[in-house]
């Protein structure tokens, strides 16, 4: 992992041949397969390989849509998308028109859909992964209703009125679906990472340092859950994602059609949001929305990626990610490995004074948690050691092994500070566990700044300035200050 690119927290995702057999469930995945199959050498269709009106109820006839007609448009509208997809992920192969034929050319199945059940998993997962780019593309058009209404009623055309930018809407797009994933990732097992559509739209649209949405802000927030609610309806075909639509007298109260009941809004947030709309990614959401960042240069792990990586990139990559993903690539990098070695490359791969030393010997001791009693050799031999001699001690006392050497003085102070340092290597410094541990160690060692100044660490000043920071006593605070800068201060040995 390199510092130049955006590193994503890792996503569990099920095997291949699990995933594709999800993707031929996918509705609109399946359709386009079943009329694949459906169109015979010979098909009839339009130049750009759309189906004639006479072929679209047939295509409809052979997917079960039954019309009537109250949803006739929709029920062709089905056949047709599926039809559409079909062509554009080439599960048909259309002929042009031939000569003295200016408007019919002709579609046949194409080598591809033998690949749909004589392929490997792989080869499912990349043409259902075309045609979730497909839907991708058309989820981030703009409604054309302005437009149709323009040359239904013989106007002249306003493109304006579309009030369309193509890059602002694919990113608004990408903005939610990113948004997801992380919140996916991060949840951890367990949890289905059922997401209310208000909450995804406030993550776009509210400002992160807005205590207080304003009444414009809120507005913003209402029409993104509309804009959403749209696009989501359009990707749960395809598998991207499970949702439960807005209410439709929400739809409908938001369009004007309808007036909203006195209170019904105070009722609703209190008795469902899920009215609004709730949304989950898929694993096949997972994977395809992994792909487009691992092709946009992104770093986008998998959960247990990291066992077959040497001790060093294990031990920098633990401290970024959440405590459950962490346990569980530890255990996965031992399972296959001899206890003693593990426990020793470990150790070995947590030393150094570099910025990240730190974060690599909290994971060393989290890993070697798991690693069990046969890893007591190998932490015994670092016991004298300058920087692993602390963590080791604790690592033993807490397997409750006797005669464990009690630590000098200085290799607590050193512990001490490592230890906070290791914790100042997140995006964030002012957690309640490190302002915890921060009070915890001034209470426990008496005189604890006129001692830790002198402790010879790289990160002893940043350390105390943090702690002054941190720490809720005025007086307390004061004495770190005073301790950074005689570390400061403190002529290189």
């Amino acid at each position: 992992m390199t510092a130049d690119r955006t590193v994503l927290p890792p996503v569990r995702l099920p095997a291949e041949a699990e995933l594709a057999r999800e993707a031929l469930a996918a509705p609109l995945f399946a359709r386009a397969v079943r009329l694949a199959r459906w169109a015979g050498p010979g098909l009839r269709v339009g130049a750009g390989g759309e189906l004639p009106d006479a072929e679209v109820r047939e295509a409809a006839a052979e997917l079960g849509l039954k019309e009537s007609a109250d949803d006739e448009g929709e029920t062709r509208a089905v056949a047709g998308e599926a039809w559409r997809i079909a062509v554009d992920v080439g599960l048909v192969d259309v002929t042009a028109p031939e000569e003295g034929d200016e408007e019919l050319g002709t579609a046949a199945p194409s080598a591809d859909l033998r690949l749909v059940t004589g392929g490997a998993p792989a080869d499912v997962l990349e043409l259902w992964a075309a045609a979730c780019e497909c839907v991708l593309s058309d989820a981030a058009l703009p409604d054309m209703s302005a437009l149709v209404e323009q040359i239904t009623a013989g106007e002249e055309l306003d493109l304006d009125r579309l009030d369309w930018d193509p890059e602002a809407d694919a990113d608004f797009l990408d903005g939610a679906l990113g948004n997801l994933y992380l919140l996916t990732a991060m949840e951890g097992p367990g949890t289905d990472g059922a997401v209310p559509l208000p909450a995804l739209a406030a993550s776009l649209v509210v400002p992160d340092d807005m205590d207080e949405p304003t009444e414009e802000v809120l507005a913003e927030v209402s029409e993104a859950v509309l804009r959403l609610d749209e696009q989501f309806r359009m990707l749960e075909p395809v598998g991207v994602v499970a949702y439960r639509p807005v209410a439709e007298e929400i739809l409908l109260e938001a369009a004007g059609a309808a007036p909203a009941a006195d209170g019904a809004e105070d009722d609703a947030d209190d008795a469902d949001v899920s009215r609004y709309g709730v949304v989950r990614l898929t694993p096949l959401g997972l994977y395809a929305l992994r792909r487009r960042m691992l092709a946009e240069g992104l770093v986008a792990p998998l959960v247990g990626e990291l066992a077959g990586e040497d001790a060093y990139v294990l031990l920098d990559a633990l401290p970024r990610l959440p405590d459950a993903v962490a346990q569980t690539e530890a255990e996965a990098w031992l399972e296959d490995r001899k206890p003693a070695e593990a426990a020793a490359a470990l150790l070995d791969a947590a030393r150094g004074a570099d910025d990240r030393a730190p974060a690599r010997r909290l994971a060393c001791q989290q890993a070697l948690a798991v690693a069990g009693g046969e890893a007591e050799p190998a932490v015994r031999d670092v016991l004298h050691d300058r920087e692993l001699g602390g963590l080791a001690r604790v690592w033993l006392t807490e397997r409750g092994v006797a005669g464990v050497p009690q630590p000098s003085e200085d290799m607590v102070f050193w512990l001490a500070v490592d230890t906070v340092a290791a914790q100042l290597g997140g995006l964030r410094d002012d957690t309640p566990e490190l302002r915890e541990l921060v009070e915890h160690l001034v209470a426990m060692h008496r005189g604890f700044f006129a001692a830790a100044w002198r402790v010879d660490h790289p990160a002893t000043p940043e350390v105390l300035e943090a702690m002054g920071r941190l720490h809720p006593d005025r007086q307390v605070a004061k004495d770190a200050r005073k301790a950074a800068f005689k570390a400061r201060s403190r002529p290189a040995e």
